[in-house]
């Protein structure tokens, strides 16, 4: 049996971890997909980079504390954690235009990772 995944508690939940998670620009895209969609499984992610590579981001917003991460089966469901993230630091997310797209930045999923 596989280890639990980690997760910090809100409490652990570093800014610094969290504005490098948010830095890349395909990590800030599905940040802001999950914001606009809701939870996805890690398959309804499509990205022009090799899956290896996708989850390395996954877990960058997971150990960071800007995603939550549940095991189901064989599947993976991702979630914001938005009302974490809103509590340790207000505005964050607006901030860092996860709550809408830069006004020059595509589509989500197409093209992020030229940005």
């Amino acid at each position: 049996m596989r280890s639990p995944l980690y997760h910090p508690d809100r409490s652990e939940i570093s800014l610094d971890r969290v504005l490098h998670a948010l830095s890349d620009p395909i990590r800030r895209d599905i940040a802001r997909v999950m914001f606009l969609e809701g939870s996805r499984s890690c398959g309804q992610l499509v990205y022009p980079i090799a899956k290896s590579t996708l989850s390395h981001h996954l877990k960058v917003l997971r150990e960071s504390g800007v995603m939550h991460t549940e095991v189901r089966g064989t599947t993976r469901i991702i979630t914001l954690r938005r009302d974490d993230l809103d509590a340790r630091f207000p505005g964050l997310l607006d901030s860092t235009q996860i709550t809408s797209p830069a006004p020059e930045a595509e589509p989500a999923g197409a093209g992020a990772a030229s940005a």
